[in-house]
């Protein structure tokens, strides 16, 4: 018996070893050719405390959570009293030893029997989840061999054995359980990467060549990322003592001339923004990465949310432009943060990436990027005919000045925080304060005109149109997708970038429908606000979460009314 897809959640405490088996896992569904995508979900402690990874898969593409589960392999007793109830039908707990299935349809595993030492457990984990999933033992069998092949081969042929062992113990289980369809993308080149990771990618493709940062869920692991291939790229990382060091030092960086990207989360990037404001009157450009979670204050650290759209909006004192970006899946974090790099050094001025917690750790499976589609962002000058007149803040229609790499020529580059003369020098000059900030706001038209226009799944004029932004793509297209089969016509309008806004990409869309739905990840609506200050456009309706937990299309439907 074939069925859709298969949800596979595995809960335990933090340090047993659940993300290490979900992540294996994970690498064989995607080599085996089937579709995944991971919700993580886990505490904010090094070890204890109870922590969840669920695994999504199916031979058809997938984009978001689901709250059925299909397979619960319980590490620990918690996990069976909090997710027994989220169990389907034909679903199935794996328990390890001395672990009670509280009624659920249950196989207790023992582990003890067929490991030799406690080191193995993850490796029979793995091999008892692929003989019930159906994956072919060649494929764990390679990743056994590629993971340990610093070790060694006899750690290899024990970690074998233990594997073949496991297989062939739930193979005498015959147990009842439906079986994926085989998978049509077999064989073709996919990768596996989380939405961080495509960040990372992203910006590597741009030539950043400057990381500053200090370490706050969920942002570090683009920092780490960059790290990882910093020696490769010619990359310098570095990890400040605050995160208002940080900020300064992506400044400084980029007004040396190198490509600049500072990550953080949003009590990071409360703390930067006097040098957000700084980058706007300096015409400094400078990519930065938010990666939301639930406030006010530390709030839930290890959580997600899309409560900081408002914070980056208003970010820094004064007034001066931006651009504001909210990748929905891997290919958007991926091109669109390569897009930041060359909008920011357009219009020479701060330009946000806004991620959360669910989409930075989302692993998915994707076809490895193009690189040959992306443009060359553009890069500052090195020199000119006429050092002797040059001003780094010349008056232009445009509103961008000419922006030279200062030590690189005879021209000077005069830079200072007080407002400032074309030249560089300061002034209290009240007629030249009116034309310097004139000449910074015009760039806002440069933003105005390059903005990613929102895109439409469906037909315009459906009964209900879901309008979302950033990581509620996913579950909003399933939403839809699940009401269409059920006779009711929907659509989704999906904005991956929210700033600036431009009314006439899409209001006809949503005047075309019969009622609006806003989904977002907050408690104020923020995105519907925001519409109604760019547009004056009123929603017919919200569906808000903020407990710290993804959105799910059941979420969404449950709440439509």
């Amino acid at each position: 018996m074939a069925i859709e897809c298969i949800n596979i959640l595995i809960g335990g405490e933090a340090g047993q070893g659940l993300a290490t088996v979900g992540q294996l896992l994970s690498k064989c569904l995607v080599r085996s050719g089937y579709h995944i995508s991971v919700t993580q979900d886990y505490m904010s402690r090094v070890r204890g405390g109870h922590n969840t990874f669920a695994i999504r898969c199916s031979a058809q593409p997938v984009s978001a959570p689901l709250d059925r589960v299909d397979v619960l392999v319980a590490l620990n007793q918690e996990t069976v009293t909090l997710h027994k109830d989220q169990l389907g039908e034909r679903g199935i707990a794996l328990l390890g030893e001395s672990i009670d299935d509280e009624g659920a349809r249950a196989l207790a595993v023992p582990y003890k029997q067929l490991i030799p030492k406690r080191l193995f457990e993850n490796t029979s984990a793995l091999g008892v989840l692929c003989a019930l999933l159906g994956i072919d033992r060649e494929v764990p069998a390679e990743l056994m061999r590629q993971t340990f092949k610093k070790k060694g081969e006899d750690i290899i042929n024990q970690n074998l054995e233990v594997l073949d062992k496991s297989m062939q113990w739930l193979r005498d289980q015959s147990p009842d359980f439906p079986a994926l369809p085989a998978p049509p993308d077999a064989g073709r080149e996919k990768i596996m990467i989380n939405g961080n990771e495509a960040i990372a990618l992203g910006a590597m493709a741009a030539g950043v060549r400057f990381c500053s940062f200090y370490p706050m869920t969920p942002s570090t692991s683009v920092a780490l990322t960059l790290i990882a291939n910093a020696e490769t790229l010619g990359m310098v990382a570095e990890q400040a003592e605050d995160e208002i060091a940080a900020v300064n030092m992506g400044l400084g960086a980029s007004f040396a001339g190198a490509r600049a990207i500072v990550p953080t989360s949003g009590g990071g990037l409360a703390l930067m923004c006097e040098g957000i404001s700084l980058a706007g009157i300096t015409e400094t450009p400078l990519v930065f990465v938010l990666a939301m979670r639930p406030g006010p204050a530390t709030g839930l650290p290890t959580r997600t949310e899309q409560g900081d759209l408002d914070l980056v909006l208003y970010a820094g004192h004064g007034e001066f432009p931006r651009a504001i970006f909210a990748p929905g899946d891997l290919e958007q974090c991926f091109r669109l943060t390569h897009r930041a790099f060359d909008q920011a050094e357009k219009v020479q001025g701060p330009v946000f990436v806004l991620t959360d917690q669910y989409l930075a750790d989302n692993y998915r499976d994707v076809v490895p990027f193009d690189l040959d589609s992306l443009p060359e962002p553009v890069m500052p000058g090195e020199s000119t005919d006429d050092p002797a007149s040059y001003e780094r803040y010349a008056v232009t229609e445009s509103g961008v000045s000419p922006r030279l790499v200062p030590g690189t020529g005879e021209h000077l580059v005069v830079v200072d925080s007080d407002e400032h003369y074309p030249n560089g020098h300061i002034t209290e000059d009240h007629g030249v304060r009116i034309e310097m900030q004139d000449k910074r706001m015009r760039k806002e038209q440069i933003l105005k005109n390059d903005v990613v226009p929102p895109l439409l799944v469906g037909e315009e004029g459906a009964d209900v149109l879901l309008v979302c932004w950033g990581s509620t793509q996913g579950p909003a297209l399933e939403a839809a997708q699940l009401l269409n089969e059920q006779g009711t016509s929907a659509a989704v309008l999906h904005f991956s970038q929210v700033w600036p806004l431009v009314p006439e990409q899409y209001a006809e869309t949503l005047d075309a429908a019969k009622k609006v739905v806003v989904v977002e990840g907050n408690a104020t609506g923020q995105f519907a606000t925001l519409l109604k200050i760019a547009g004056c456009f009123e929603p017919d309706g919200r569906v808000l979460r903020y407990d710290g937990l993804p959105f799910t299309a059941q979420y969404i439907l449950e709440r439509l009314g």
